[in-house]
């Protein structure tokens, strides 16, 4: 020991103080009586949805329940050959019907737009853990011509249809997959006359479903 540097002395003489010590906490079902009784159960963690905690991905039996049932679903994609942002909200107030509620973004090299737009969905609920549906609406298209001199934005109104697939993982989460149309109403420069520009939509997302019934 006296040969070594001070440092490696106190190094070792720390962990004979350590080995030799006496352990400072008993096991945790031993008091110092001996008895254990005042010693507090193990803490265990609790789900936050307790049907969900032994079955995450069970599904309920039959047709899936959509009436009073909220659902927001952010989502990307495409419109047209530009990447889409999109999120939807959605209400059903009964099964088979229900109203969605989009905004979307579609951010382009010199321009980029907005479309928003109001949408009736249908569907038939079936026992299974996909679900089609339908959906048409009204929207509006705002087109911002980006750092252009003169430049101002340009919005036009919008008819919305198509449809799409829900994949239920359990039975307030899906996996969303919709393609849509939307014809936007213009006009062409110097020339008389109304033109329906068509664009493409598509999108997969998530789709989150809660429950509002009382």
């Amino acid at each position: 020991m006296t040969r070594m540097p001070r440092f490696a002395s106190a190094v070792l003489a720390l962990l004979f103080a350590a080995a030799t010590a006496p352990r400072a906490c008993a096991d945790p079902g031993d008091r110092s009586d001996g008895s254990g009784a005042d010693q507090p159960p193990p803490q265990h963690l609790e789900s936050l949805v307790p049907e969900l905690a032994e079955h995450p991905y069970a599904m309920k039996p039959g047709p899936r329940e959509f009436a009073h049932r909220m659902s927001f679903s952010p989502s990307y994609g495409m419109l047209g050959t530009d990447p889409l942002f999109n999120f939807r909200l959605a209400f059903n107030p009964s099964n088979w019907m229900g109203w969605e509620a989009s905004l979307a973004h579609a951010p382009g090299q010199s321009v980029h737009a907005v479309l928003h737009s109001l949408s009736l969905i249908a569907r038939k609920p079936m026992a299974s853990r996909l679900q089609p549906y339908l959906a048409a609406g009204y929207g509006m298209m705002i087109v911002f011509p980006g750092q252009s001199t003169n430049a101002v934005s340009v919005t036009r109104n919008a008819l919305v249809g198509g449809g799409g697939v829900e994949f239920y993982i359990r039975n307030d989460l899906a996996l969303r997959g919709d393609v849509r149309g939307a014809s936007v109403i213009g006009a062409q420069r110097d020339r008389e006359g109304i033109v329906a520009y068509n664009y493409f939509q598509g999108t997969i997302g998530l789709a989150f479903y809660r429950s509002i019934r009382p």
